[in-house]
C-alpha cells in the first residue's frame, strides 16, 4: 500500500509538521516519515489516528490506491486479442484483453445468413445484453423468441437457455455483453 504522496499532502493542507503530527496522533515520527515516504504502510489504526488528527476521512487517504486501481483500456481493432468461430456462420469477437476479474465481457457476433449460436445456459446470475449493429436476428431465450433488427436492443437473465439466430437475407452484427454472477 502506498500512501505516502497522499499522507504528505493532507498534513501539508493543515500546515502540520511530522512531529507535530506525531505528537497529536500518537504514531512515532519515524514511523510516519518512514509512512510518506513509501518505505512502510503503517496499520488502520495508526491511519485511523492519523485522519482524525488531519480531519481527513480513511477514503480520502486511501483515495489514490482507489484511482490508481481503476482500469482503462483501449483496445485497436487490429489488436483484438481473440476470435471464436463457432462455425463457419457465426462468429464471435472479444473486443477487451484479459477478462479475468472484469465485471463485463464485451464482443461482437456476427452471423452470416442461417447462421446461429449453439443453445448456452450459463450459471445463476449471469446476464447478457445485444444490441443490433445491422441487419436483424432471432434472439431465442426459454420458449421465446424475440425479432430483433438493427437498433433493437435486448436485456436478459442469461441462466435460461438461449441462442442467437440470422433468419434475415443479410449478415447480422451485434454487440454482446455478459455480465458474470456478482459475488
Amino acid at each position: 500500500m502506498r500512501i505516502g504522496k497522499r499522507l504528505h499532502e493532507l498534513r501539508k493542507d493543515k500546515n502540520m509538521t511530522l512531529e507535530e503530527l506525531s505528537k497529536k496522533s500518537g504514531v512515532a515520527l519515524a514511523s510516519l516519515s518512514r509512512m510518506e515516504n513509501n518505505k512502510m504502510a503503517g496499520t488502520l489504526a495508526s491511519h485511523t489516528r492519523i485522519c482524525k488528527v488531519l480531519g481527513a476521512s480513511i477514503g480520502e487517504l486511501y483515495r489514490q490506491l482507489e484511482d490508481a486501481g481503476k482500469i482503462v483500456e483501449s483496445v485497436a481493432q487490429s489488436m483484438r486479442p481473440e476470435h471464436f468461430a463457432r462455425d463457419q456462420k457465426a462468429r464471435l469477437e472479444l473486443l477487451v484483453t484479459k477478462t479475468a476479474g472484469k465485471k463485463i465481457t464485451p464482443l461482437i457476433l456476427t452471423l452470416k445468413i442461417g447462421g446461429e449460436t449453439r443453445k448456452e445456459q450459463d450459471a445463476f446470475g449471469t446476464e447478457k445484453f445485444i444490441y443490433i449493429l445491422s441487419g436483424g436476428l432471432d434472439a431465442v431465450i426459454g420458449e421465446k423468441t424475440y425479432s430483433l433488427k438493427c437498433g433493437d436492443s435486448l436485456y436478459f437473465d442469461s441462466s435460461l437457455p438461449h441462442m442467437f439466430k440470422n433468419r434475415s437475407r443479410a449478415e447480422a452484427g451485434a454487440i454482446l455483453v455478459i455480465a458474470p454472477p456478482v459475488s
